[in-house]
C-alpha cells in the first residue's frame, strides 16, 4: 500500500478500482481527454448523474473500470466538496481518499493537507500512462465549489435567474416529473420566503425506489412488507441527513397536482416553508394493475458536525426552558453523558432497534458508566420519528414518564444524542445525571 503525498503517483493494476472518501462529503469524478477537458456533460459523474461508461458513483464510493471509459478518455479527476454547500471544507474532518483493487486490497491512500476556506478539492487523478494506469495525488483547493471545478473542465453549467441554489443543482438532467415538480416546489418556497432546494440524485433514487415498492404492493407506507423503510433506502444510496422530512402520497397524476395536494394541508406544507432544507428527491410510480399513482418526496439537509452540535444545543435549550418554567435550575451539558446519548442513538439506528435496553442487555446507567460518567443518578429519555428539536421536546413533555425526567429536581447535567436512518428516520436520546 502506498501512502501518497501531493504530486506523488503510483502504478495501478488492471481491473476494477474502488475509490472511497468517507465522511460528510460529496464525491465526484470528471472524465477528460488529453486536453484536460470533458467531451460533454455526460463526463461529469456526481450525485445527480451517478454513472458514465466505466464509472459509477454510489454514495461515498466510485467504482472505476479504466478500460471501460469512453473512447479518447485518458484521465479521471476525483473531486470532493461538502455535502452541505454552506460549510467550507476547513470546518469538516479532513478528507482521506483510498484506492482499492477488485479484491478489496488497499492500493493507495492520500490524506491531503487540511483545507481552510475552500469549497471543493481536487483530490487525485487516475490517468493513462503507456499501456497502464496510475494514480496521482493532487490536493488542489477551489473557492467556488463544485460548479467552479466543473466549469474549468468544460462542463456546461447553465445560469439560473432564480436565487442561487446549492451546488447540488448544477448540472441537472432536463425533463422528468422530478424536474417539473422542482420548478413548482421552488415557486412555492419563494412565495413563502424560503430559499430554493436542489434535486439530489441519491435522494431521488431512494424516493423512486420507495415509490415503486409502494406501487408494487398497492399501499402507502413508510416501510415495505419486507421491513425496508424509506430511510433504509436513503442510507443505502449514500445520503446521511441531519434534517429530514417526507411526503408519501397517492392519487395526484401530475407534478403540479402533487405539489398542490401537499400545499393544501397544514400538516403537509411545512417542508415548503422550512429554510433549513436544502435538497429534494422525488419519485413517482404507477400501480401495475390499478393504475394508481404513488409519490415519494424526501426533503433533507445533509449531516455536518456543526449542524449536529446546533441541533443538540437546541434540544438542551428547549429542555432548560421547560425547567425554567417549573422554577428548576438548568441542566449543564456534560460531554460524558453526551457520548453515552450519542452512542445509544447511533446504536439504535445501526442495529435497527428502539429500546432503553441494548441488544446485550445494557441499561442507561451501564452506557453512562462506560462513557466515564460518575453521576449519582442516571435517567434516560428516548424518542423516534420526531423531525425537530421542538417536536421531540414537546413529545417528551406530553408523556408523563419523560416529563418527570426533564423536570426532576435532582438532575443537574444532560447529554443529548441524535441519529438518522433505520425504520423511523430519527432517533433521539437524552441522558440525565445527578451530581455525586
Amino acid at each position: 500500500m502506498g501512502e501518497l503525498v501531493p504530486g506523488g503517483n503510483q502504478a495501478l493494476p488492471d481491473g476494477a478500482l474502488t475509490i472511497r472518501v468517507p465522511g460528510p462529503f460529496d464525491l465526484s469524478a470528471l472524465i477528460s481527454g488529453a486536453d484536460g477537458k470533458v467531451a460533454g456533460d455526460g463526463d461529469f459523474v456526481f450525485f445527480n448523474q451517478p454513472t458514465a461508461p466505466g464509472a459509477r458513483l454510489d454514495g461515498d464510493t466510485i467504482t472505476l473500470r479504466p478500460r471501460g471509459l469512453r473512447p479518447g478518455a485518458g484521465r479521471v479527476t476525483l473531486v470532493v466538496s461538502p455535502a452541505d454547500p454552506d460549510t467550507p471544507l476547513g470546518r469538516l474532518p479532513a478528507p482521506v481518499l483510498s484506492v482499492l483493487d477488485d479484491r478489496g486490497s488497499l492500493l493507495a491512500r492520500f490524506a491531503p493537507p487540511p483545507p481552510s476556506r475552500e469549497t471543493a478539492l481536487l483530490l487525485a487523478e487516475v490517468y493513462r500512462r503507456g499501456g497502464g494506469w496510475k494514480v496521482r495525488a493532487i490536493g488542489q483547493g477551489y473557492a467556488d465549489g463544485l460548479a467552479g471545478v466543473a466549469r474549468d473542465f468544460g462542463v456546461d453549467i447553465a445560469d439560473d435567474a432564480a436565487p442561487a441554489a446549492p451546488a447540488h443543482s448544477a448540472p441537472a438532467a432536463a425533463g422528468g416529473p422530478a424536474h417539473h415538480a422542482l420548478d413548482v416546489v421552488n415557486a412555492a418556497r419563494a412565495r413563502a420566503g424560503a430559499p430554493p432546494v436542489a434535486l439530489d440524485g441519491r435522494l431521488a433514487a431512494a424516493a423512486e425506489a420507495h415509490a415503486r415498492a409502494m406501487a408494487a404492493h398497492g399501499a402507502l407506507a413508510l416501510e415495505s412488507p419486507d421491513g425496508t423503510s424509506l430511510f433504509h433506502r436513503i442510507a443505502a444510496h449514500g445520503y446521511r441527513p441531519l434534517t429530514i422530512a417526507e411526503h408519501i402520497v397517492s392519487g395526484p397524476r401530475t407534478p403540479r397536482e402533487f405539489v398542490d395536494y401537499c400545499l393544501d394541508g397544514t400538516g403537509r406544507r411545512g417542508p415548503f416553508h422550512d429554510p433549513a432544507l436544502l435538497h429534494l428527491g422525488i419519485g413517482r410510480a404507477d400501480g401495475p394493475t390499478t393504475g394508481d399513482v404513488y409519490w415519494t418526496a424526501v426533503w433533507a439537509r445533509p449531516f455536518t458536525p456543526d449542524g449536529l452540535s446546533r441541533l443538540v444545543s437546541d434540544v438542551i435549550a428547549r429542555t432548560n426552558a421547560e425547567r425554567a418554567a417549573a422554577r428548576l435550575a438548568p441542566l449543564a451539558p456534560d460531554p460524558r453523558l453526551t457520548a453515552a446519548a450519542q452512542a445509544h442513538s447511533d446504536d439504535m439506528v445501526g442495529r435497527d432497534f428502539y429500546s432503553h435496553t441494548g441488544p446485550e442487555g445494557h441499561q442507561p446507567w451501564d452506557r453512562a458508566r462506560a462513557a466515564g460518567a460518575a453521576h449519582r443518578g442516571i435517567g434516560e429519555n428516548i424518542a423516534c420519528g420526531w423531525r425537530s428539536p421542538a417536536e421531540v421536546v414537546r413529545g417528551w413533555m406530553d408523556s408523563p414518564g419523560h416529563r418527570a425526567n426533564i423536570l426532576k429536581p435532582d438532575f443537574t447535567h444532560i447529554g443529548v444524542g441524535y441519529a438518522t436512518g433505520s425504520r423511523a428516520g430519527t432517533y433521539w436520546t437524552q441522558v440525565f445525571g445527578a451530581a455525586g
